[in-house]
């Protein structure tokens, strides 16, 4: 069985680059499929979300090189419109190429997307829309079948603003006729990295990263050449291991803007903070000071994904935190492994209350999601004595070279295979 070994209790201190959002890419990745052509994407980082992306794309007929972190995508030839369920129950961002199948091949055959298991993540949303788009999208033994022979461009309000609806209409509106407007769009800074990936293709979208989004459908597109942003989440991961542990450390090729909610807390509990162009410095101070409460919300606000990040980095601290999640229900699946490590968390369904402790100790624990999984690592490496984390491969899903990269900042950690 494979796992990361941690010997904590070593301030973290030096410099890491941090690389492209996993968030960013997959979407990006899936609108290749819309025209045919050579799309060169830079910036792409070597995660398995973005293996299991490119064996979609290999199954619907592209061909895809890497040369180093640039993905070279060749969609010039006959592509299919099914993915079979194997690659969709991997992928809970697969929904994505519903829109973008449906763009180019006027009709898609996808079966319910899998990921983490965060609690009720309906796709209703994402059908809802298309439908309204004009698209005719029926049930058939456990398959969407969805076929869009003339679709539409329509006003479409989202009931909650999901990023992957929003990024679904983006791309199916795209081929539509006439104009689409979403209000109540998701904001967050991927969708706006979509449109300018989209925009360089010759699509004609405004207003990403506003709660309005218009799409006039129709231009002709043609493959392009983009570099994806960077990941805002993977910077918060090592922004809070460095103040778990004490540390002092700076994570460059970032946009600080994007950090704006995460830096605010950090900076609450008392680490100092210095942004620069594309980089910023932290200093933990000797004891993490609780910032009172934190209340997950849709970006500008607190990020979910980093949420499991200061519940781990908040369990050695001094105070009692609050801490509220509003996207997903289960997202506290960290709190009981945080336990055996000697956190005082207790959780009652969407709040979980931090004590903060002088001390975590090392012990054997097992990642159950992404960013719960990289949370284990933040504890592992503030905690005293010697950590397992089983089942890393949900930490790869969104982390590249995260044992190099914690290893050159000064940590004792090892995978075993």
């Amino acid at each position: 069985m494979s796992k990361i070994v941690v010997n904590g209790g070593k301030p973290l201190s030096g410099v890491v680059k941090i690389h492209g959002a996993k968030n960013a890419v997959l979407p990006i990745l899936a609108a290749t499929v819309m025209t045919g052509g050579v799309h060169t994407i830079q910036n792409c980082p070597a995660l398995s979300d973005v293996s299991t992306t490119v064996e979609i794309l290999q199954e619907l007929g592209a061909r895809v090189e890497r040369e180093g972190d640039t993905l070279i995508v060749d969609t010039g030839g006959e592509m299919q419109s099914f993915i079979p369920e194997r690659l969709m129950r991997k992928l809970r961002s697969s929904i994505i190429f519903m829109g973008a199948i449906l763009a180019r091949k006027k009709e898609a055959k996808i079966s319910a997307p899998g990921g983490c298991e965060l609690g009720p993540r309906p796709i209703d949303l994402h059908i809802k829309a298309l439908r309204e788009l004009g698209a005719q999208i029926e049930e058939e033994h456990g398959y969407l079948i969805c076929r869009a022979q003339n679709l539409k461009g329509t006003d479409i309000h989202l009931d909650i603003p999901s990023v992957g609806a929003t990024e679904n209409i983006m791309l199916a509106a795209c081929a539509a006729k006439g104009t689409t407007v979403i209000s109540n769009a998701a904001r967050e800074p991927e969708i706006e990295d979509l449109a300018n990936y989209l925009n360089s293709m010759g699509a004609r979208i405004s207003g990403a990263g506003t709660s309005t989004i218009v799409i006039e459908g129709g231009s002709p597109l043609s493959a392009a050449e983009y570099r994806v942003m960077p990941d805002r989440i993977v910077a918060a991961t090592y922004l809070c291991a460095a103040a778990a542990t004490g540390g002092s450390i700076t994570v460059t090729d970032v946009c600080t803007e994007h950090l704006s909610a995460v830096l605010a807390v950090l900076s609450d509990c008392g680490c100092k903070i210095k942004k620069e162009k594309n980089k910023v410095s932290l200093v933990a101070p000797q004891i993490i000071k609780s910032p009172g409460s934190i209340k997950t919300m849709p970006y500008p606000g607190f990020p979910t994904d980093a949420q499991s990040l200061f519940l781990a980095m908040l369990a050695k601290s001094d105070g009692t935190t609050l801490i509220t999640e509003t996207i997903f229900e289960s997202r506290f699946k960290a709190a009981g492994e945080l336990l055996r490590m000697g956190a005082k968390i207790s959780v009652d369904s969407r709040v979980a209350v931090v004590k903060g402790s002088k001390k975590l100790s090392g012990a054997c624990v097992t990642a159950q999601d992404l960013r719960g999984g990289a949370a284990l690592v933040v504890a592992a490496l503030a905690a005293e004595g010697r950590t397992e984390i089983n089942s890393p491969e949900f930490i790869y899903r969104g982390y590249e070279k995260l044992e190099e990269n914690l290893k050159t900042l000064g940590a004792d950690i090892a995978y075993e295979g």
